[in-house]
């Protein structure tokens, strides 16, 4: 099974993760602040994620790790 994993230490909430995701299954917190005052990304629907890595590629700041 495919998922995600974002280090919030260095997610910086851009949301580019959020815009080329194909599935739809990452958004912004709206409930959690990281140490640095931003909204990290989430994985909402573990399940549907197919592992291909373009929000990865995408992220600025190499917070995101793909797990396949």
């Amino acid at each position: 099974m495919a998922g995600i994993t974002v280090d919030e230490r260095y997610c910086k909430g851009c949301g580019l993760c959020v815009s080329v995701c194909p599935k739809h299954i990452i958004a912004l917190s709206t409930d959690r602040i990281n140490t640095k005052g931003y909204h990290p990304a989430d994985l909402i629907d573990a399940s549907k994620c197919i592992g291909c890595a373009a929000c990865a590629q995408i992220c600025p700041d190499a917070a995101i790790t793909v797990e396949r």
